[in-house]
């Protein structure tokens, strides 16, 4: 038996059972789906929706619970094709997967259960790219589309779902199909605020994975990955900094529009430690030392941001 190999399994075992599912998951990466979530709900209230808690609920759960899933499909491909050891023995973490993605599908069967065939069309759509984002002859994730599909998904998708399963019928689309045509009925204001809200969200998920990306390009390409980053080159940092700065010019365009509340402008705050965190990884591009400022930009970006939208519906209740 290879040293290497039997010292690994050695030290997986001696982990905790809790430590070795967190770092499977990596649980820290699941602010990219939690915090849309919250923003949703935030805005929601502003808007002065009624929220229904079943629903949102179980939507939270099975968005929760398929946001593992998709890790752990990433994590089973990733370390097959690199070498890589999981926390767990493969098979083991191959029932952990199933299990994971089972649970998933019964929350969201259950969903359409309480709402209707759109959250059904929505929901398949999320499996079928969460699933091939990692796994496949060519996933997602080994081309230039990555940062553009996990932005849409945890940008737009997680809101408009959120959206959808609490606005009452009619209130954002309605459809009708009759005599073998469909037809489509859209409420404009309310649609166009849910695109519009989903910028901020579509940037700061779409800039971690172009700095992970960024930091990766030449490690990606000695194993015939191609991401955005290595078709951009250089110019992957003008993108990198322009979205965030579209991100905060999303904010202003809402509050002008009157989709949210002055209060939001304070938002505009956040742009100096996020500007400095810009410039860290202007000047280098680290995976170790600097890409972490991606993650920290989101934080400091989307949770002020909720917490305003929640503050601006409040005071206006008042």
């Amino acid at each position: 038996m290879d040293i290497g190999v039997a010292t690994c399994r050695a030290e997986r075992s001696e982990q905790p059972l809790i430590r070795r599912i967190f770092r499977y998951v990596e649980i820290k990466t699941k602010i990219t789906s939690t915090f849309p979530f919250l923003m949703g709900l935030a805005y929601l209230y502003s808007s002065g929706y009624a929220i229904d808690p079943l629903r949102t609920v179980v939507f939270f759960l099975g968005m929760f619970c398929f946001d593992l899933t998709a890790t752990m499909i990433n994590n089973y491909c990733d370390t097959k094709k690199n070498r890589q050891t999981l926390p767990f023995p493969r098979p083991t973490a191959k029932v952990l997967l199933l299990l994971m993605f089972a649970v998933s599908v019964a929350l969201g069967l259950y969903l359409v259960y309480l709402s209707d065939l759109v959250v059904l069309f929505l929901g398949a759509l999320c499996f079928f790219f969460g699933v091939i984002y990692s796994f496949g002859p060519v996933p997602i994730s080994h081309g230039p589309y990555g940062e553009i599909v996990s932005g849409f998904f945890y940008g737009l998708v997680i809101p408009g779902i959120l959206f959808y399963i609490n606005i009452p019928a009619g209130g954002l689309f309605s459809y009708a199909l009759a005599d073998g045509k469909l037809s489509l009925l859209v409420d404009l204001r309310a649609m166009i605020g849910l695109l519009m809200l989903s910028v901020v969200p579509f940037c700061l998920t779409a800039n971690i994975m172009l700095a992970n990306n960024i930091c990766d390009v030449e490690r990606d390409v000695a194993v015939r990955r191609y991401t955005l980053a290595y078709y951009l080159g250089r110019k992957g940092l003008w993108l990198f900094a322009a979205l965030y700065y579209l991100a905060y010019l999303s904010v202003v365009a809402m509050v002008v529009l009157g989709f949210l509340s002055p209060l939001s402008l304070l938002l505009l705050l956040t742009l100096i430690p996020v500007q400095k965190n810009i410039n860290l990884f202007l000047a280098k591009q680290d995976k170790d030392e600097t890409f972490n400022v991606a993650v920290k930009n989101f934080l400091l970006v989307i949770i002020p941001h909720t917490v305003l939208i929640f503050l601006g519906g409040l005071l206006s209740a008042r």
